[in-house]
C-alpha cells in the first residue's frame, strides 16, 4: 500500500492498482512455467527413451517374437559369445524392449507381408480342384 485511504474514491484506485499488479504477476508467472516448461523437454525425451528401454511394446507378438529370436541369435550368440552370464542376458533384453517401440504398426504390417511372401514361393498352395475346373 502506497498511500493511506481516506476516501471511497482512494479504496477504487487502490482496488484497480492492485487488480493490475495481480494480473502482470499472472503474465510473469505464465511466462515463466512456459521457459520452465521449454528446458524441460529434454528431459522428457530422455524419459521416453529409458522407457523405451524398460518396458516393450506388445502390439505385434509375432513381430516381437521374430524380432526376439533375431536378437537372441544375433547378439547374444555372436557378439556377446564370449561376454558374462549378466551381460549376456542384460544388453538383450534392453535391445529387444527397445526394438519393439522403433518398428511402428505399418512397418509390422510390411513385415508380415513379406515373410507371408517368402514362405509363398516356398511353399506354394497347390491348386483347389474347385479353382483348377473354373
Amino acid at each position: 500500500m502506497s498511500r493511506s485511504i481516506k476516501t471511497y474514491e482512494d479504496l477504487l484506485q487502490e482496488e484497480q492498482r492492485l487488480l493490475q499488479s495481480l494480473k502482470s504477476r499472472e503474465l510473469l508467472i505464465k511466462d515463466d512455467l512456459a521457459g520452465l516448461r521449454e528446458h524441460l523437454k529434454p528431459m522428457g525425451k530422455v524419459y521416453k527413451f529409458v522407457e523405451k528401454m524398460a518396458t516393450r511394446d506388445h502390439t505385434g507378438p509375432i513381430t516381437n517374437f521374430g524380432i526376439d529370436f533375431g536378437i537372441d541369435l544375433v547378439v547374444r550368440k555372436l557378439l556377446l559369445a564370449r561376454a558374462g552370464w549378466f551381460t549376456k542376458i542384460f544388453v538383450p533384453f534392453i535391445i529387444k524392449n527397445y526394438s519393439s517401440h522403433i518398428i511402428s504398426e505399418e512397418q509390422r504390417e510390411k513385415l508380415a507381408k513379406k515373410v507371408q511372401n517368402i514362405f509363398n514361393k516356398i511353399r506354394p498352395k497347390k491348386d483347389r480342384p474347385e479353382q483348377a475346373e473354373a
